[in-house]
């Protein structure tokens, strides 16, 4: 309902087709519907009739509108509703005037409609209606009075309040309204009377739903009965009584005549309906309700409608009418029945009031008024009034009704507002009914014994006893067993009881003013009760809850009843019932009962409360009470409240506090302090009760309050005397106090009664009760007891640490040794107890500088100890780290007492951080951080017993204890720092600091270092360790630029970077770059990146005064302790760190390292600092006369960093640049710095020129033995040239490519090709006459010299080169290569004699010796001079490239005539010394995986040299490949070339580019023949398979005979579990991808028919676990379950997702995987996704029934949808476009075979024509293809039978979807399959194919019985599955 129909053709406000056609009509023809009729009144057209308008007047678009107001659908009713209202609006108003009649007719109909968006859009029309016609409303006002009236009463609020509104726009003025009501009362009636009689049926047609019907009728009835009532009270009420005199005497006449016709129509509706009282049976409670309502309405103003006849009938339905359940009708009944009890009380004679009226009334009551509880009961009273006293036997009703309404309350489920409701009630009905008992009661004796009667039954019995939680009772008030069981059932609401409370205090304050002779009868028995409860103590189920509730009516009796004039409640209640029960409460001794008593105290005071209680004797002046309540504090309360320790001794101690008297409060205070001290409980004794202990905990718990009073202000008490602590302190107490603290064995007690004394708990707890002494005297005490732990403690320092504690002291302390360990910790532990407690009140002895810092460096240092505890412990056990001493308590008795102590003290600590050290003055911190410090260095240089690692790990984090804890600023942080890293014996080693007015500076260590101690060496290194961790730690920041973290803002000063820069320590970083390497750590590793990162951070100015600073020192110390490294053996062409750590002296290895960082790694010097560094050592070097020769040694290491940074491009130097721009903004820089980035010629002038000089003078060095030169002066001079035209090495994964760095002019080019020619004659002349001077030495030198002066002059001035220079170049390069490559394959030799000899006698051990021993003996000289040679080999290659560039022949250079044969020479050499490598390892790996990695560790040493080897590997030529491989077979070890290779691809030391050479190799022919399959399988391929026994006479050719050889297979079978386990970049993983590519790289490059193909694949299939493609989805970033479009993919794919995809796409579209292995190194996340999605690219295009069966066994459903939905987003496109060319290019159409393909539907139809018959099989690709099954259909068969087409159709599918390949080969397999069927070849039964699906054999052994022919693959699996060796059709055996 309510659908829009033809949406299509109108919109929703143009009118349907009917209306539309009706207004398209002329004006003369009336728009009628059929038969004649306007909605349900028939229309005469030729109507004569004056009443009747002319339809024809009416406007077309109106009356369509009417009637389609007849319509059954809401949705029309309120579209033609809305319409109506418009035109109203918009009409003129005589054109409206004219539809009245017609609206009258639907308005009355439309008013009781079923939907109330009907009625209420009505009254909206109606009053747009009637705004429009105003005074043409008048002639038509009496027919629509009726239901306009009516409406207004509809029990929809918008509804009632819509017709109220459209009543008032036609009447706006109150008058008017009434006026028009008087007009219409007559017809107003007669419609609600019609109303009235309706029946559901008459309201509406039969289509109508029943359930509608009747709620239609029902609200017709409710709304018309409120209609009536309302106008009755209108028209009959006062209404009419508002006139003006004058008016009434104009308006008398018509009045009478308006009420005359009311009351008439009134009392005719009365009767004529039975008085209402079928109504009143209604179900409906609206209609019911509505009947109360205008039965009142006629009971107040038309009471002579009851007369005799219907008051039988009235009355027992009115006043019975408390049987009415709906709350909803309570109002109006009660209306109803208050109003005709008090008009006709006569009328109770009229029925049988106990019957009809009382018991109904009081089971309403027993109800709970049936939830209309604040309705109901405030007119209960009203209703007892109106009760006639004849009517009711009072003596038994009262009590009836008083107990139903107590039983009507529901405690449980009743809301606060009814249980107020309830209580308010009760408390008047039983005033009332107390005080009327006279009234009700006419003998004067029985309104006595009723009053009594209610007051005990009533009052005590039921509300009392029921506030107590007692339940109620028969008799009297003592308890019973059966009372107290009832009382366990109550559990009420505490607003419940609260409420019942006050409500019985209320009705006592009310009997105690009007009715005191029953007051004091019922107090007696209160407190009787009371009493009662308290004797029966915890014999009481629920004592505690019986208590409970008489403190709380104390607190209300408090609240409710004035002070002032009312001493009843302390002298009729609690006076009474406490000098009766205090021995009952003594003795019982709850929580509870002393509760009661401080309530008592606090509302009535103590002395009132108390005074009779030792005394019974009343007290009537004061002076006497005061006296007795004194003798009873101290002969009652103290003894009572200090005995003991229990559950009510915190009360009690409450209560002791609250009875002091301040006027009293020494003497009392004193008498507490007595009464303990007396008790002796302080002292050691022999014998300890848990008495004693107890009444300790009771003395520290009253202190505690005592605090917490004076902390708080709450001693109201007490506001002069006792409000201070100096009040409460006392002799007594301090001697109680040190006796504690003496005890030798204390308890938590005594603790916690020191911690109340003392006080400090929190930073503003300065409540102290002991004196200044006292509290000295036990912090002592407490000192040594924390100490006697360190005293016997394991490790030197804690032992130190007492010195620093006691000082002279510490002697006697360490040699008392009698106390055993476990009380030492015992006395620690109290005393740590203490302490926790207690800490601020240390600074109540501030001045004590000594005692102070003394404590709490003990807790540190015991804190310190139990965590070098908890290491050692774990250490010994083997566990890796202990969290705390809980983890450890299965470590040892013994220690775990030092690591509870300890993790308790460091748990404290952190959680006070800084808040107890900031309230202490300076020199206490001064204090205790020279202690700390001192005992920190201490335990650095001297704990042997950890790993000087952990030993500095755990200092470290000692200092950030420290620190943290007493360093407030940044000074005090520097002069901690310069206090722990003060000079010692044992550092520091290599520079010491050096202060001088307020400066630092530093000098050298060089005297020590050469008097080396092997103790002070491991100390250096242990503390060295530590600070490196603190460097880690605190930051580089703050430990060497001395300045804080937090940079300076643009504002800050020159005096503060000048101060802070006083604290600088230049001098430590020299001292960490010196000690190079230490446990846990290395200057290049650990301190340089931090050094390095503070620096960046600083401003310029401090960045470039501290390098400076370190670079002078380092300098400095190279040159005073003289260098005993050679600049020649130094590989500066790659400066990297392992290089630069084969620099033997210290100071030069850390200058070298530390300007590589500044200038080459981090780039924080620029060009002008280079210059001015440069300018600087030139003019130190020729400082004088004579060369600085120290100077001159290491000069060339310095020149090899900054010659490059000198000539480095404006590109390199932007980097700098940008870094430099951050200082900028920070500060401004000085004069010195601010100049531009341009270069100063000036000084590159002067660059240049002592390049010539010094070449100059290289050039006029004489020759080695002349006599005229030492080797030393020409090695020098040499050095410092060649370090002077750098060659920066280009390392890439595949290549190698050098770089010069610099260039020259050509004078400097000539002088470097003079010096090279001079090194030639020097080499010929030594060569011819074999002389070598001062030995070996010389000639290694001279030999290394050639090789780099070789290689820098080809790469600087080769232009100048002549022929002769060429053949020395070409000659000597190819022999220098040629004798490393000896000298590998001499210890490839020896490593297989080795192994051989250790297969023989199987010693490991000695092998390996062995082994080490070969490969370790290895001269590095023959390969740095051969690593020479290869720079040269790719210089040469460079530049022949250069000339094939420029179109230069190689012939036209001379010299170069013979490069081609030279490289090839060159190459051959490289590459045997490839295979020699690899064989070595491969021969070690045959013996273990240790053997392995000893010779593969060698190659590390030399990196640069194996990546040129490699690079020059990647490029050989073909040819040399194979000559290289034939050298390899010819040599005869124990392991061939292929071997070789795989040792390096799969190396346990691996080198990437060695290993992407050995990856290049075995893809190369002809070794990938050889590189996958073992021989064996290789020899089967070709042969034919032997079938002479049974098993092997049906094996399948694929399984047994096919074998990949053992290095691959190692790899690749790998488990499953390890695989998934892996990290996504170990080698492991690497080694396992990389296989794959190396497998699926030879698939491809077997032909696709080939068998060998076939073999692999199905060992694959069979053999290899798919665990590969879940590794390749542990790289490939999936979003799980989401299938994106294809416009947002590349927005949304992270980095490695989108590596993934797009290797993906590459690798199907052009089947190549080798780009993706060679860009694998440097490995990272992203390499590896790169590489997973090409081998997955591969595998879904090479492998995709492999790929398809491990998809569909995927039990993850998200992980399966997110591989679906990448694979059909990237890799499914290209591959199916792929597939579906293939069919077109491979399968070939003839006469009996055609195919087509449908490239946009994915489809392939295959039609086979034979003779007569023919077949059309539909082959879909899905598009997730191949993840999916191929789907196969046939959809045309021409005789063929329906056996043989479905063995077609599943032959072909078996064939698409076991293809590991393209389907194109499937369809050509199943074409042929077809064939040889026609040719009579038949099928085999276990396959339904001619053709096997996977090897393509034929059907070829036969049954001898049925003679069928089966594949043997097909029989094998067969006879394997089914365990039997019969036939599968015959059964005969085989």
């Amino acid at each position: 309902m309510g659908k829009q129909k033809g949406e299509a053709a109108r919109s929703k406000n143009r009118p349907s087709s009917s209306s539309l056609a009706a207004s398209l009509l002329p004006p003369g023809v009336p728009s009628v519907g059929f038969g004649g009729y306007l909605g349900s009144s028939r229309v005469d057209h030729a109507s004569s009739s004056e009443d009747s308008v002319p339809f024809s007047d009416t406007d077309s678009e109106i009356a369509q509108n009417l009637k389609r107001l007849g319509r059954k659908d809401p949705t029309t009713k309120l579209k033609a509703l809305t319409s109506l209202s418009v035109l109203f609006k918009h009409k003129a108003s005589e054109e409206i005037v004219q539809i009245v009649p017609q609206w009258s007719f639907e308005y009355k109909k439309l008013l009781h409609d079923y939907n109330r968006e009907v009625r209420r859009a009505t009254h909206e029309t109606m009053s747009s209606l009637v705004t429009a016609i105003r005074r043409g409303l008048a002639p038509h006002l009496k027919s629509l009075m009726g239901p306009w009236w009516f409406s207004q009463f509809d029990p929809t609020p918008e509804v009632s309040q819509a017709a109220r509104h459209s009543f008032e726009a036609a009447f706006p003025a109150s008058e008017r309204r009434l006026d028009a009501l008087m007009l219409c009362v007559k017809e107003i009636f007669l419609y609600l009377d019609e109303n009235l009689k309706l029946t559901p049926q008459a309201l509406s047609d039969k289509a109508t739903p029943l359930d509608e019907l009747e709620d239609m009728h029902q609200r017709v009835i409710s709304s018309s009965l409120l209609a009536a009532a309302t106008l009755v009270d209108i028209l009959l009420g006062g209404k009419l009584q508002c006139l003006d005199d004058e008016n009434i005497v104009s308006e008398q006449k018509n009045l009478s005549k308006v009420r005359t016709t009311t009351i008439s129509s009134a009392e005719n509706m009365f009767s004529q309906h039975k008085y209402f009282l079928d109504f009143l049976k209604s179900k409906n409670p609206m209609v019911r309700s509505a009947t109360y309502s205008v039965l009142t309405s006629y009971i107040k103003h038309i009471p002579h409608a009851f007369n005799e006849g219907s008051m039988k009938v009235t009355s027992p339905a009115i006043l019975g009418a408390f049987q009415e359940k709906d709350a909803s009708c309570h109002f109006s009944m009660w209306d109803m029945i208050l109003n005709f009890s008090r008009k006709f009380p006569h009328g109770w004679s009229h029925c049988n009031a106990q019957k009809v009226v009382l018991n109904r009334f009081l089971h309403f009551l027993r109800n709970g008024c049936y939830g209309s509880k604040q309705t109901s009961y405030p007119v209960l009273t009203l209703f007892l009034e109106s009760i006639p006293i004849e009517a009711v036997a009072w003596e038994h009703f009262v009590f009836e009704f008083l107990q139903n309404l107590w039983a009507g309350r529901n405690p449980q489920h009743s809301s606060a507002a009814d249980s107020s409701a309830f209580f308010s009630a009760l408390k008047q009905c039983f005033l009332w009914v107390l005080y009327n008992s006279s009234r009700i009661s006419t003998e004067g004796d029985v309104s006595d014994r009723l009053s009594l009667k209610l007051v005990n039954d009533i009052l005590s019995k039921l509300l009392w006893r029921d506030y107590l939680l007692l339940g109620s009772a028969e008799n009297d008030s003592r308890l019973s067993d059966e009372s107290s069981a009832r009382g366990i059932k109550y559990t009420y609401p505490s607003s419940y009881l609260q409420a019942l409370g006050r409500c019985i205090v209320e009705v006592l304050s009310d009997i105690f003013l009007n009715k005191y002779s029953l007051f004091n009868p019922l107090c007696t028995s209160f407190w009787k009760d009371c009493l009662e409860i308290l004797q029966q103590r915890e014999r009481l189920i629920k004592f505690h809850e019986h208590v409970e509730q008489i403190v709380g009516f104390f607190v209300v009796l408090d609240e409710l009843v004035p002070s002032k004039g009312q001493t009843w409640p302390l002298d009729c209640l609690a006076r009474p019932l406490v000098t009766n029960s205090f021995h009952a409460i003594r003795s019982t001794d709850t929580p509870d009962v002393v509760r009661l008593l401080s309530v008592l105290s606090e509302i009535f005071g103590p002395v009132n409360i108390f005074s009779n209680i030792a005394n019974t004797t009343a007290s009537s002046d004061e002076e006497s009470k005061m006296k007795n309540f004194l003798q009873a504090f101290n002969d009652v309360f103290i003894p009572w409240c200090l005995d003991g320790n229990n559950r009510s001794s915190s009360l009690k101690l409450d209560l002791l506090l609250a009875l002091i008297q301040e006027e009293y409060f020494i003497d009392q205070w004193y008498s507490i302090i007595s009464f303990a001290t007396e008790q002796q409980i302080f002292f050691e004794t022999d014998v300890q009760t848990s008495q004693s202990f107890d009444q300790i905990e009771v003395l520290a718990l009253l202190f505690e309050k005592v605090r917490e009073r004076i902390g708080s202000n709450k001693s109201y008490n007490l506001q002069k005397n006792g409000s201070q602590p100096e009040h409460w302190r006392h002799k007594l107490l301090d001697s109680a106090a040190i006796s504690i603290a003496y005890k030798s064995h204390s308890r938590v007690s005594d603790a916690r009664f020191l911690r109340a004394v003392l006080g400090g708990s929190i930073r503003d707890d300065q409540i102290c009760f002991l004196s200044r002494e006292a509290v000295i005297i036990v912090l002592r005490h407490i000192l040594k007891s924390l100490t006697s732990v360190l005293t016997v403690s394991t490790f030197g320092w804690a032992k130190f640490s007492c010195s620093l504690l006691f000082g002279a002291e510490s002697e006697n302390l360490m040699h008392s040794q009698e106390t055993s360990l476990s009380t030492r910790y015992e006395m620690a532990r109290f005393a740590f107890e203490v302490l926790e407690g207690s800490i601020f009140c240390l600074k109540i002895i501030e001045e004590e500088y000594t005692l102070v810092p003394s404590i709490l460096a003990a807790l540190f240092i015991i804190d310190w100890e139990s965590s070098m505890v908890s290491s050692l412990a774990c250490e010994d056990n083997g566990i890796e780290f202990c969290k705390d001493a809980a983890d450890v308590s299965q470590l040892g008795e013994e220690t775990y007492p030092m690591l509870t102590l300890g993790g308790k003290i460091s748990a404290f600590r952190r959680k006070m951080g800084q808040a107890f050290s900031t309230s202490l003055n300076l020199g206490i911190l001064s204090r205790l951080g020279n202690i700390l410090v001192q005992t920190i260095r201490f335990a650095v240089f001297e704990t042997s017993e950890l790993s000087s690692d952990r030993v500095a790990d755990l200092c470290s984090q000692w200092v950030l204890n420290v620190v943290q804890t007493i360093c407030h600023n940044h000074t005090q942080l520097q002069i901690l720092l310069d206090n722990l890293l003060s000079e010692g014996e044992s550092w520091p080693f290599w520079v010491r600091p050096f202060f001088h007015d307020k400066s630092r500076s530093a000098s050298l260590q060089y005297e020590s270092v050469r008097i080396f101690k092997s103790p002070q060496e491991v100390r250096h290194a242990r503390f060295v360790s530590f600070v490196d961790k603190l460097i880690s730690s605190l930051g580089a920041s703050k430990l060497i630029v001395g300045i804080p973290e937090t940079p300076h803002s643009m504002e800050s000063s020159s005096v503060e970077i000048a101060s802070s820069y006083s604290f600088s320590r230049a001098w430590l970083a020299a001292e960490m770059l010196c000690s190079w390497k230490w446990q846990g750590g290395s200057a290049l590793r650990s301190f340089l990146p931090s050094l390095i990162s503070s620096i960046k951070s600083e401003t310029l100015s401090h960045g470039i005064l501290i390098m400076t600073s370190i670079v002078d020192i380092l300098l400095d110390g190279a040159v005073m302790n003289g260098t005993r490294s050679r600049w020649i053996f130094f590989n500066a062409w790659s400066l990297s760190d392992d290089e630069v750590e084969k620099i033997q002296d210290n100071f030069l290895r850390a200058l070298v390292t530390f300007l590589l960082s500044i200038y080459v790694k981090d780039k924080l010097w620029r060009k002008c600092d280079a210059l001015a560094f440069f300018e600087r050592l030139t003019n130190v070097l020729f400082s004088s006369a004579t060369v600085n020769r120290p100077y001159l040694r290491v000069v060339p290491f310095i020149l090899s960093v900054i010659i490059p940074a000198l000539f480095r491009s404006s590109e390199y130097e932007q980097s700098n640049d940008d870094d430099l721009l951050r200082y900028d903004l920070v500060n401004k820089r000085s004069s010195e710095y601010e100049q531009s980035n341009d270069d100063d010629p000036l000084r590159y002038d002067l660059v240049n020129k002592s390049i010539l000089n010094w070449l100059q003078t290289a050039i006029s060095c004489h020759p080695v033995g002349s006599g005229e030169s030492s080797e030393e002066d020409l090695e020098d001079w040499f050095q410092l040239v060649l370090s002077c035209y750098p060659l920066r090495m280009m390392e890439k994964v595949a290549k190698y490519e050098v770089e010069l760095q610099r260039d020259i002019c050509h004078p400097e080019s000539s002088l470097l090709l003079s010096l090279f020619r001079k090194y030639q004659k020097l080499y010929e002349d030594t060569a011819a006459s074999e002389i070598l001077v001062n030995g070996e030495t010389i000639s290694k030198s001279v030999q290394m010299i050639g090789a780099k002066l070789t290689a820098v002059s080809v790469g600087y001035c080769w232009q100048e080169f002549e022929e002769s220079d060429w053949t020395f170049v070409l000659d000597r390069s190819h022999r220098w290569i040629e004798s490393s490559v000896l000298l590998m394959e001499e210890i490839a030799e020896n490593i297989d004699e080795a192994v051989i000899n250790y297969r023989a006698t199987a010693e490991l051990e000695a092998t390996l010796e062995k082994l080490s021993l070969t490969v370790h003996s290895l001269d590095p000289l023959p390969i740095s001079i051969a690593n020479a040679a290869l720079i040269i080999l790719c210089l040469l290659s460079k530049l022949v490239e250069l000339q094939k560039a420029t179109n230069v022949e190689i012939s036209q250079t001379p010299g170069l005539e013979r490069w081609a044969d030279t490289k090839d020479r060159m190459m051959g050499s490289i590459l045997r010394l490839f295979f020699a490598t690899g064989v070595a390892e491969a021969i070690a790996s045959s013996c273990s995986e240790e053997a392995s990695s000893v010779v593969a560790s060698n190659r590390r040493n030399y990196t640069q040299f194996w990546g040129l080897v490699a690079s020059f590997v990647t490029s050989s030529p073909h040819h040399v490949i194979s000559s290289a491989m034939e050298s390899m077979e010819l040599w005869g070890l124990s392991k061939g070339s292929v071997s070789s290779l795989y040792a390096i691809l799969f190396s346990s030391q691996p080198i990437p580019s060695m290993q992407f050479a050995a990856y290049t190799l075995l893809t190369y022919e002809p070794i990938c023949q050889l590189s996958l399959v073992k021989e064996s399988s290789l020899e089967a391929a070709g042969s034919t398979v032997q079938e002479s026994d049974f098993l092997k006479k049906f094996e399948s050719p694929l399984v047994e005979p096919f074998c990949l050889r053992d290095e691959i297979s190692f790899v690749i079978h790998k488990p499953t579990a390890e695989l998934l386990e892996m990290d996504l970049i170990s080698q492991d993983r690497v080694n396992f991808f990389i296989a794959w590519a190396l497998l699926l790289t030879h698939l491809n490059s077997l032909p696709s028919s080939s068998t060998a193909r076939e073999r692999l694949i199905q060992y694959v299939q069979d053999s290899v676990s798919s665990a590969i493609l879940d590794c390749l989805f542990q790289h490939i970033p999936l979003k799980k379950g989401t299938v994106n479009a294809k416009k947002k993919k590349d927005a949304e794919l992270v980095p490695e997702a989108s590596s993934a995809s797009s290797a993906s796409v590459n690798a199907i579209s052009k089947c190549y995987i080798y780009y993706y292995v060679e860009s694998l190194w440097p490995t990272g996340t992203e390499q590896m996704a790169s590489l997973a999605g090409a081998l997955y690219g591969m595998m879904i295009r090479l492998l995709p029934s492999y790929v398809r069966n491990w998809f569909s066994g995927l039990r993850d459903r998200s992980l399966s949808s997110a591989v679906e939905s990448f694979t059909k987003e990237w890799c499914s496109p290209p591959l199916l476009m792929d597939e579906l060319s293939k069919v077109k290019e491979i399968v070939v159409a003839d006469e009996n075979f055609s195919v087509t393909v449908s490239k946009s539907a994915y489809e392939i139809v295959a039609t086979y024509k034979k003779e007569e018959t023919g077949m059309d099989l539909v082959i879909r690709l899905p598009n997730c293809y191949p993840l999916r099954p191929v789907d196969v259909e046939c959809t045309r068969s021409l005789g063929i039978s329906e056996v043989k087409q479905r063995k077609w159709l599943l032959s072909l599918t078996a064939f698409v979807r076991n293809q590991n390949g393209a389907i194109a080969e499937a369809i050509c397999t199943w074409k042929s399959n077809f064939d040889q069927e026609f040719e009579g070849v038949e099928e085999c039964p276990i396959c339904y194919s001619i053709i096997h699906t996977t090897n393509h054999s034929l059907p070829r052994l036969a049954c001898k019985t049925c003679k069928h022919k089966f594949h043997s693959a097909c029989l094998y699996k067969w006879f394997s599955t089914s365990h039997k060796s019969t036939c599968p059709l015959c059964q005969t055996p085989f």
